[in-house]
């Protein structure tokens, strides 16, 4: 979608500055990762795809995962509901929900929470979906699943008001429909019917807009602020898409090379982006308010090899500002402002002024 125009930023910013914060000081931590920490064991060694991220969530919040492909937003959150491939390991570090550590709880326990407590909503619905199941049938299985001694009608009737509740038209005719019968959109709204069917604390939607025009986009986004607000549902919204960022997020957590750069409110990353690699973020996507003229901003070079990445900030190949001391160790968190930080040695105190941009 890319960032909106000036106007409409401003719009969300006041929005968001006009209550959100105090909203959210109120309520309750639902889940917290604390320093974790997950690998992939390949043939050529071991890929570190999520290296020490802690963040947390709060009851009835949207945070916004950004980063680009492979900086591992992705295995982040497929690491809180431990469906990883089968090389998959969580190697260090507590996800904590409702008073359990998800990494450390069995299989057995963690497929009752999975789908019930905690769900998720997949980028692609075609591949999520079966395509010789007709899509009410997927999902009283959901239902089921947790909700056993439902009688058939019950769980038709249950079906019925979920394919409501995300706007599917004539839901009684496409309850028996299959999934090649729906567009894109529509496929999009089932998943996130199954999703919903057993009203979780917490919905994971990775990339959900990301395979569609911008119009659908817009109505699945709106759909799931309009659901977060019905249901009082906390949402991890995982995108590469600054301008989905700034339309349903209240919260944003900037991902690079397996670990977090910078985090804080939607409104203070996109009024004082503070590491260089969210900078590189803003400046790379189109503004419809510059000259058509105006080239795009790229950051140079490539991500970092995971299965050997740097020892210290994973930018620093990429980054014009980059020292010796960001090759070598890892940098402490920096306070910008309330609730706003970034992982940025060029922040410290002890940083030099020359040729600094931050001092």
């Amino acid at each position: 979608m890319g960032i909106p125009d000036k106007a409409i930023q401003e719009a969300d910013i006041n929005r968001w500055a006009s209550g959100m914060e105090e909203f959210m000081e109120d309520r309750e931590t639902i889940l917290e990762i604390k320093h974790l920490q997950t690998s992939f064991l390949t043939s050529s060694g071991k890929v570190k795809a999520v290296r020490d991220v802690s963040f947390s969530l709060k009851k009835g919040e949207v945070l916004g995962i950004v980063g680009e492909s492979g900086s591992g937003k992705t295995v982040t959150s497929l690491s809180v509901i431990r469906l990883l491939a089968g090389t998959g390991v969580i190697e260090g570090g507590e996800i904590l929900f409702d008073g359990k550590d998800l990494a450390k709880v069995s299989m057995k326990e963690m497929r009752t929470i999975r789908g019930d407590r905690i769900a998720m909503v997949f980028q692609d619905p075609m591949t999520s979906l079966n395509p010789l199941i007709p899509v009410g049938k997927q999902i009283t299985e959901m239902i089921e699943e947790h909700n056993r001694g439902m009688s058939k009608a019950q769980l038709k009737e249950e079906a019925l008001k979920l394919l409501k509740l995300v706007h599917i038209p004539e839901a009684e005719k496409r309850f028996s429909s299959y999934p090649h019968e729906f567009s894109g959109g529509m496929r999009q709204r089932v998943m996130i019917a199954i999703a919903l069917a057993c009203k979780p604390d917490i919905l994971i939607a990775d990339e959900p807009t990301t395979a569609l025009d911008v119009t659908i986009q817009d109505q699945i986004l709106k759909l799931l602020n309009q659901l977060r607000e019905e249901m009082d549902m906390s949402i991890i919204f995982i995108t590469h898409d600054l301008g989905v960022v700034a339309e349903v997020c209240d919260r944003v957590v900037v991902m690079y090379g397996g670990r977090i750069m910078e985090e804080g409110p939607v409104e203070a990353i996109f009024e004082r982006p503070s590491h260089p690699y969210t900078q590189g973020l803003m400046a790379s996507v189109p503004d419809i308010s510059l000259d058509k003229n105006v080239r795009l901003v790229s950051i140079p070079g490539s991500p970092p090899d995971m299965l050997n990445p740097p020892a210290g900030c994973p930018f620093v190949l990429r980054c014009a500002y980059g020292r010796n001391i960001c090759n070598a160790k890892v940098p402490p968190v920096t306070e910008i402002g309330e609730g706003h930080c970034s992982y940025c040695w060029l922040l410290t105190p002890e940083a030099p002024k020359e040729n600094n941009p931050y001092k």
